[in-house]
């Protein structure tokens, strides 16, 4: 079964670090066929806490998308995310 990340963050407050972590994912993303099938795009949250941001990202195994980020150099790049906008991310399986 495939994996996703569900990731809900907040605006983004160091534009300077997204850039970074932008740089850092690409290659990862790449490297564990992480495809991002939804968002930035329009949002509305209606129920809970509102975000300005959300995406749902694909692997094709739950097995890859925990590998993924567990990988150092994903761990690496999370702090540059971190900085850049808070942030939840859940990993679950799917269809």
């Amino acid at each position: 079964m495939a994996g996703y990340w569900i990731v809900r963050a907040s605006e983004v407050t160091d534009p300077e670090a997204q850039k970074s972590y932008g740089q850092a994912w690409a290659p990862l993303a790449a490297q564990y066929g992480a495809k991002v099938i939804a968002g930035p795009a329009r949002i509305a949250t209606v129920e809970g806490a509102p975000v300005a941001r959300a995406f749902l990202v694909r692997f094709e195994s739950y097995e890859q998308a925990v590998a993924c980020y567990e990988d150092p150099a994903y761990q690496a790049a999370a702090a540059f995310g971190k900085k850049a906008s808070k942030r939840d991310l859940v990993i679950l399986e799917g269809p």
